[in-house]
């Protein structure tokens, strides 16, 4: 099983890697466009910051779970996976259009308590944009289970495209032809760029549900009820994990602007914000190994075969997402110009939170132990307290130390949650894991990264070329110990070519 498991697993993982990294890669265009043309200063990197951090959130409750819930159910011997996938879909449906509903009455109340009274169409607008993305999850997890990676790709990007264009032309065409035909861009406000965001952001969200009409058919078929009882007794620790898990991610922006508030507040969340999209790498890596890994461990037996390939796979990751690591701080003077230089002065939150998403990402490979022994429960358990430390750090710390306890936080956080599932993921489902490697690993990665923190050359160039050197290091430092994989790597591109 071995092989073609693991073959199968990375030729997901590609597939779905074209629109969770390449896709994300092209967003980045965005980062750049953002912050060259809403100054730091302005705060309003921060108010998007801000309200994505929200969304983020909100998507978590209003999916409550039922990604991986239908994919539990739909493997269930004697389940039929359309009903399972018509149950969880209009749960998830239903429960956004209330959502939607609750806003558009409450909005004014809500917008005064989150800051912004002066614009209550941003929030309007996200919530409208979240509720969408949350029915969109259960379409794209029905993608996965089908194993229809390419349609999946292919909307992901189609919505990367569409919303980049859209804010290229908002941000570098309109302002122009705002001058030149003034009757025609009449709507046009250009002190009103940051809505203009949020409003693009819904456009491409709406048009990229229209690609799901044959996915929407199979929704006829219903709630089952007795179905649905055994879905949510399933997925509410899924709940709690997911909001745990998510306020690791996304609590120290929540909390910032109210640590730290007025403008001020607002202008050093956007600087950290910004450089956050730097380290983001992790979480396109991440992202796309889940994609991928999520139905290939539920579908798969739970035997000592399996096992092994489990632990492989946490050594792959590691080994995988610490080059990408060095990578990105080794290349740093290239990297940091995708933003504005009045945001560089954040760029040293980068390394630790790079770091913080490879353990976001352990503990996720981590945690399936307890998915497949149906005591969800444990994860909500180790989220939560990773999220209490987290918030305690934010909380005593941020007001002197501003972001980079932010940085912090979620580094210790994600710690905790690692080191907590490990440790009981040993006793209830043991998986044999070489941690001895990875500690190998992890030490000489930091060892290169702290050579290239203190060897200060003047020159940009020379700098690069040292830094390429000690990439190259741990490069040759893999290819020695793993020479296993070496050779299946090889062996996998003799035939790619031979064919």
């Amino acid at each position: 099983m071995s092989e073609n498991k693991l073959g199968s697993l990375a030729k997901q993982t590609a597939i779905y890697g074209l629109s969770s990294i390449i896709g994300r890669f092209l967003n980045y265009l965005l980062v750049p466009l953002y912050t060259y043309k809403i100054a730091a200063e302005s705060g309003g990197y921060g108010i998007v910051t801000n309200l994505y951090a929200y969304t983020a959130l909100l998507l978590v409750i209003l999916t409550f779970g039922m990604e991986t819930t239908f994919f539990r159910f739909s493997n269930k011997e004697g389940v039929d996976p359309d009903k399972a996938f018509s149950t969880s879909g209009l749960a998830v449906g239903l429960v956004s259009l209330v959502f939607v509903i609750l806003v558009s009455i409450f909005l004014r109340p809500i917008s005064d308590a989150l800051h912004y009274t002066s614009h209550p169409e941003f929030v309007e607008i996200m919530a409208i944009i979240v509720a969408l993305d949350a029915f969109q999850a259960i379409l794209f997890a029905r993608l996965r289970y089908e194993n229809k990676a390419i349609k999946f790709a292919t909307l992901k990007l189609l919505f990367i495209f569409l919303n980049i264009g859209l804010n290229l032309f908002i941000f570098l065409l309109a302002p122009g032809l705002k001058e030149s035909h003034p009757a025609m861009m009449g709507w046009y406000d250009n002190s009103y760029q940051v809505g203009y965001i949020f409003i693009v952001n819904l456009i491409c969200t709406g048009l990229i549900t229209l690609g799901f009409i044959p996915e929407m058919r199979k929704l006829r078929l219903g709630i089952d009820r007795d179905m649905l009882k055994q879905m949510l007794n399933y997925t509410w620790p899924l709940l709690l994990l997911g909001l745990a898990g998510i306020l690791n991610q996304v609590a120290d922006k929540i909390c910032y602007r109210f640590i730290v508030p007025g403008k001020e507040g607002e202008v050093q969340l956007g600087i950290y914000g910004a450089c956050v999209k730097i380290a983001m790498i992790m979480a396109m890596i991440t992202q796309a190994f889940r994609y991928a890994y999520e139905p290939f461990v539920f579908g798969g037996k739970r035997d000592k075969e399996d096992k092994q390939t489990q632990a492989a796979v946490m050594k792959y990751f590691i080994i995988f997402t610490l080059l990408a690591f060095l990578a990105v701080v080794m290349y740093m003077p290239i990297l940091k110009h995708i933003i504005k230089s009045d945001y560089w002065e954040g760029l040293r939150v980068i390394p630790i939170v790079m770091l913080a998403e490879i353990f976001m990402g352990i503990y996720f490979n981590l945690s399936f132990w307890y998915k497949l022994i149906d005591e969800t429960w444990w994860g909500a358990i180790f989220s939560a307290i990773g999220c209490a430390v987290l918030l305690a750090i934010n909380f005593i710390f941020v007001p002197k130390y501003g972001y980079m306890a932010c940085a912090w936080g979620g580094f210790a956080g994600y710690a905790t949650c690692m080191v907590l599932s490990y440790l009981v993921g040993q006793k209830k489902a043991p998986i044999p894991y070489d941690l001895k490697s990875a500690f190998m690993y992890f030490a000489v990665a930091v060892a290169l990264y702290y050579a290239q923190k203190y060897i200060h050359i003047e020159s940009t160039v020379l700098t690069l070329v040292v830094n390429t050197a000690l990439l190259l290091v741990f490069f040759a430092f893999i290819c020695w110990r793993e020479k296993d994989l070496v050779k299946g790597v090889l062996g996998w591109v003799r035939k790619r070519i031979g064919h």
